[in-house]
């Protein structure tokens, strides 16, 4: 069938760059009646009007679960006279996986890795006092459980100079990943719009859901929103990011099964 979401050429490592470089193809009239799914060799299609639906890069657009495949297709039925990518984060992140991150796991790991020598939650503010008391209320018990759970015992430091973490720290919570390209490739996305690996494996874990890691990613915004109100175009960007979260988070859930 034809193609509706812009080929974004060779895959970078960044999953969400590649979901959004699809998204970026012009709204295009919907010519199809019936978004469902089947179950196929290549596991759960998309089909649409009983024609099966294909990646940037011409892969079959298939999900691992039915539960998966369902929410893509619930986008697909959702949409009105014309198909607007940004209203579609599973079916975007579906493409990333499927184009950007099956056959190069590996890569995207090392990618996420890479968040725990510099993670959002090793960096506290030194004032005022109530934002101390915030930051350290969502993320301390994030690193008390990556510590008792994971075996990973990190440094906090005051500030934004980088502080280098121990490799054993690292490592613990490095074989915590998980390597199915599905689950790799929605915790990628989960924390890079956090800036926590952390976060993105309390998520994975069941130790938060996905109102309090999107909490907890935010403390430092919503305090500034607090003091000096709330900035409209911020707001705007950051309701879009929120949409790729959840559908990230939504995929998460359906590919792991909490075990801590």
């Amino acid at each position: 069938m034809r193609e509706l979401f812009d080929d974004p050429g060779p895959s970078p490592v960044s999953p969400e760059e590649a979901a959004r470089s699809s998204a970026r193809a012009g709204q295009r009239k919907r010519f199809y009646a019936f978004a469902n799914v089947s179950e196929t060799p290549d596991g759960f299609a998309i089909l649409l009007d009983g024609k099966p639906v294909r990646t940037p890069s011409r892969n079959v657009l298939a999900a691992p679960s039915q539960e998966i495949a369902e929410m893509i297709a619930a986008e697909w039925q959702a949409q009105g006279d014309v198909i607007d990518p940004m209203t579609m984060p599973v079916t975007r992140l579906a493409n990333s996986v499927i184009d950007g991150v099956t056959g190069r796991v590996e890569a995207v790991v090392e990618d996420i890795a890479r968040y725990f020598e510099t993670d959002l939650l090793f960096y506290r503010a030194g004032h005022p006092e109530a934002l101390v008391a915030r930051e350290a209320a969502h993320w301390d018990p994030v690193l008390f459980w990556a510590a008792e759970t994971l075996g990973a015992h990190f440094i906090l430091t005051e500030g934004i100079v980088h502080i280098r973490q121990p490799d054993p720290a690292i490592a613990a919570a490095r074989a915590a990943l998980p390597s199915g390209s599905w689950a790799v490739g929605a915790l990628h996305v989960v924390t890079t719009l956090t800036g926590s690996a952390l976060l993105a494996l309390a998520l994975m874990f069941g130790r938060l859901d996905a109102d309090e890691v999107w909490a907890a990613a935010h403390v430092n915004e919503d305090w500034n929103s607090e003091q000096w109100g709330a900035d409209e175009e911020a707001e705007a960007r950051q309701a879009a990011r929120r949409s790729d979260f959840r559908a990230a988070a939504a995929v998460l859930a359906a590919q792991v099964q909490p075990s801590g």
